[in-house]
């Protein structure tokens, strides 16, 4: 698409918005920056402007005039489709992409490798972007781990490998965008305040695939029912990791396979087993990570990474912030970082790896998501039940009806971590895992970890 003198507007001024801005402006477009947001300040705006152009920008609400001369509208991930105004675009016939549309069809990397599913597609994500970066010379991360994929577009050559985490919102807007390898890693219960249905939200999700063809590869779940379903009706070649199955029945797959020296990660394809590295190897802790590993083990082999490149890789590969990440020792109180547990899916994950005696700090936004098979996946591991937050009352309620009790509130984090440093024993652990999403308290997930991070370190 020519961009020169096109009129398009940025639907969204956070960081991905101001990024799409800056890249319309540098292919010569013209862009207008409109945020629905009252609280939003134009001066603020224009402090987030790079390259010294001076966009057009609207506040509250969007004249009708404005709307009247768009050539491309480019919404932030934020941005519901639904909502009228975007409605409205659709019916005009203006096109309406996505920042990673956008992105997609600017830069000359073609070599896309690309991340979703509800849990696990950060840590997927950054230990992907590190095998590729030890194997390749030009490697571009991006997406939704926090760089903007137009932040970077333009700086990209065609022998670049792009690996991004792309979420379900981002996927609403795609069009051409077209990943060489894709992998869904789970689906469960998670944002339908924004799609409605899991119906929908497990359509979204697959259609990371849309455009690839039969000579792209997808990397599926096979323990997910609905992953293992999609992967027997799409084009792209399908490639399952399995935590709970040997995949003897396929022609190649990836799996955990137990030993007499231990548990391993064994790729398998034309009958013939390669043992990639013993779980104990992994600096990462937890099954779902292992599910992280063997994901970005599958996409890189099958992206051409030699096995033995790969493994070296993941052996050297540390934790993500925020994802069960070990913060401090304090009187023999272990503390853990699981912010980005925005779901009660990923904050099962936390509980399931930790091997002490937890006291559990959990709560924050409503997603309207239901706590109740969290909570019995406690398994006599929590010891107390510290919440905070919007959801505090509804998940104490959950949690009773579970038959737990042993439940105490805190008015914010500060005083959560007050509280667990007071009622937690040498030998116990204290993990903030929240189940819920961070705003209302927290600009975002990262916000949210720092701050207990920095509460544990002034213990």
């Amino acid at each position: 698409m020519d961009f020169s003198g096109k009129k398009a507007l940025v639907f969204g001024s956070g960081i991905s918005g101001i990024a799409a801005a800056d890249l319309l402006a540098q292919m010569g477009a013209s862009p207008i920056i409109f945020d629905g947001s009252e609280k939003v300040q134009k001066e603020d705006i224009l402090g987030k402007i790079k390259g010294g152009y001076i966009p057009e920008i609207y506040i509250g609400q969007l004249p009708q005039e404005v709307e009247d001369r768009l050539d491309l509208v480019v919404l932030s991930p934020g941005v519901p489709t639904d909502i009228p105004l975007v409605q409205d675009f659709y019916r005009r016939g203006i096109r309406v992409w996505g920042e990673v549309e956008l992105a997609y069809q600017v830069s000359a990397s073609r070599k896309v490798l690309a991340v979703t599913g509800t849990n696990g597609k950060t840590t997927t994500t950054a230990l992907l972007g590190k095998i590729m970066a030890d194997w390749e010379e030009s490697v571009f991360v991006v997406g939704n781990i926090g760089t903007p994929y137009t932040a970077l577009a333009l700086s990209m050559k065609e022998e670049s490998v792009t690996v991004a985490e792309i979420s379900s919102f981002q996927l609403e807007t795609i069009d051409a965008f077209s990943p060489k390898v894709s992998a869904i890693l789970n689906i469960t219960e998670d944002h339908l305040n924004r799609h409605h249905t899991m119906e929908e939200y497990i359509r979204v999700k697959e259609s990371i695939t849309a455009n690839q063809t039969a000579q792209d590869v997808c990397v599926l779940n096979y323990e997910d029912a609905a992953l293992r379903e999609f992967g027997e009706k799409m084009t792209p070649r399908c490639v399952y990791f399995s935590s709970e199955r040997q995949l003897f029945h396929l022609p190649e797959g990836i799996y955990l396979k137990d030993r007499p020296d231990g548990r391993w990660i064994v790729w398998r394809e034309e009958n013939r087993e390669t043992f990639v590295l013993r779980v104990d190897e992994l600096k990462l802790l937890g099954q779902h990570n292992h599910e992280n590993v063997m994901a970005a083990i599958a996409m890189a082999y099958s992206a051409g990474v030699s096995m033995e490149s790969i493994r070296k890789s993941v052996c050297a590969f540390q934790a993500v912030p925020h994802r069960i990440e070990y913060v401090e020792e304090k009187r023999g109180v272990v503390y853990y970082n699981d912010s980005k547990a925005t779901n009660p899916d990923a904050a099962i994950k936390g509980i399931q790896a930790m091997n002490r005696p937890t006291l559990l700090i959990a709560g924050g936004y409503d997603k309207g998501s239901e706590y109740g098979p969290w909570i019995r996946a406690f398994g006599g591991k929590v010891r107390h039940l510290v919440l905070i937050g919007q959801t505090r009352e509804k998940i104490a309620q959950a949690a009773q009806k579970e038959g737990f009790t042993d439940i105490l509130m805190a008015d914010d984090l500060k005083e959560a971590v007050a509280i667990c440093a007071e009622k937690a024993h040498e030998g116990d652990a204290a993990l903030l895992s929240p189940a819920c999403a961070s705003w209302g308290q927290f600009e975002n997930y990262e916000q949210r970890g720092d701050m207990f991070k920095e509460y544990v370190h002034k213990l």
